[in-house]
């Protein structure tokens, strides 16, 4: 599935973009997401000896499933496409690969 078929599909299960505080929801939601798989890698490190190839893999890839809904809803109720969001950070990694800026700090390096 390419990236923007994904963000339609998304979409079909997604609230108007009109509903109150839509963007802070799914910003939380993006967060809170995102939280949920770094408790689980904590859990990992505190009880595995940070050993991540127990990591369940259908269980990470399910919460990184609920990550990228919540991006691609975000991206979309500012009417980016979820493609254009990958193209562009591909580009600015390699971009910073080139410079042999990949290491370090911050968005302008």
């Amino acid at each position: 599935m390419d990236m923007n078929s994904y963000q339609q599909a998304a979409l079909r299960t997604a609230a108007r973009k009109d509903k109150p505080n839509e963007v802070f929801h799914l910003l939380l939601g993006l967060v809170g997401e995102t939280g949920e798989i770094a408790e689980k890698a904590k859990k990992i490190v505190r009880d595995s000896a940070s050993d991540f190839t127990g990591w369940e893999r259908e269980d990470l890839a399910k919460e990184l499933g609920d990550t990228l809904w919540y991006l691609a809803v975000l991206a979309d109720h500012f009417d980016i496409p979820l493609a254009d969001v990958a193209e562009l950070n591909i580009k600015k990694l390699a971009d910073r690969q080139q410079r042999g800026a990949l290491g370090g700090s911050g968005d302008s390096r």
